[in-house]
């Protein structure tokens, strides 16, 4: 009986290993589409590393009975083990996101306030600085910018995994459906040129080189409207909110 066993723990290896080899090209694929969405400091060699410990889980964890493909089930593990690796590593200086939650919190005063989208020169007013320098924050903010809809915890640290993982329950499975309700609706809300932006950079996969063709403006330009975009979003989805420690 242990011989047989033996052998079919070396047939599941070599079966395992066959998985790994024959996909090993998936993550290189998928670690050089998300640098062309990420900020230059993102080394992709740390993504292909996360990548590949992505590759080996879904090779051991992989089940064909539940009918997705094995490439389909393997590039979601491998994607977000890339996203955990950028996370985990997080590049972005502190300062940065202190001042993208300045940011946030003054958009959701004023749009509490006045009733509707809060203006740039409103927002630079309210934080005692020049419409350049509030500017030149969203060119920082960008640099932490969103993977997915469903990674916005990169900016604005939203409750990460909900619903994630073998472990979640019915909770949090309604958790994650009313978080993905509730970010649906501000983002229908959101500025039209942002919410095309948005659009566009999520659901069209373009980058901000192709956005500003399309839109006739610069990439900075775009920079700033997809990082405004997303302060934005943050300031509405604010009940959603972790509040880091300084």
């Amino acid at each position: 009986m242990s011989g047989l066993a033996t052998t079919y723990t070396a047939v599941e290896r070599k079966v395992h290993d066959d998985l790994v080899i024959r996909h090993a090209p998936l993550v290189k694929r998928i670690a050089y589409h998300l640098m062309n969405r990420l900020p230059p400091n993102v080394q992709v060699d740390d993504l292909i590393q996360a990548g590949m410990i992505g590759l080996l889980e879904a090779s051991r964890n992989y089940d064909p009975t539940q009918g997705a493909s094995f490439e389909t089930y393997a590039g979601i593990r491998i994607r977000g083990s890339m996203l955990d690796e950028i996370r985990r590593s997080d590049w972005t200086p502190r300062s940065v996101h202190r001042k993208a939650r300045m940011v946030a919190d003054a958009m959701r005063t004023i749009e509490n306030r006045q009733g509707r989208d809060a203006r740039d020169e409103e927002v630079a007013d309210v934080l005692g600085m020049s419409l350049k320098e509030y500017h030149h924050i969203l060119k920082d903010a960008s640099g932490c910018r969103v993977f997915s809809l469903d990674e916005l915890a990169a900016v604005g640290e939203i409750a990460p995994d909900l619903g994630q993982g073998s472990s979640a329950g019915p909770f949090e499975g309604l958790q994650k459906d009313a978080f993905k309700q509730s970010l649906a609706e501000a983002i229908s809300g959101l500025p039209e040129r942002e919410r095309l932006v948005v659009s566009m950079y999520y659901d069209d996969e373009m980058n901000l080189r192709e956005i500003g063709l399309v839109l006739g403006i610069s990439e900075s330009r775009v920079c700033q409207i997809h990082s405004q975009a997303t302060l934005r979003l943050r300031s509405r989805l604010s009940e959603w909110l972790i509040v880091s420690q300084e």
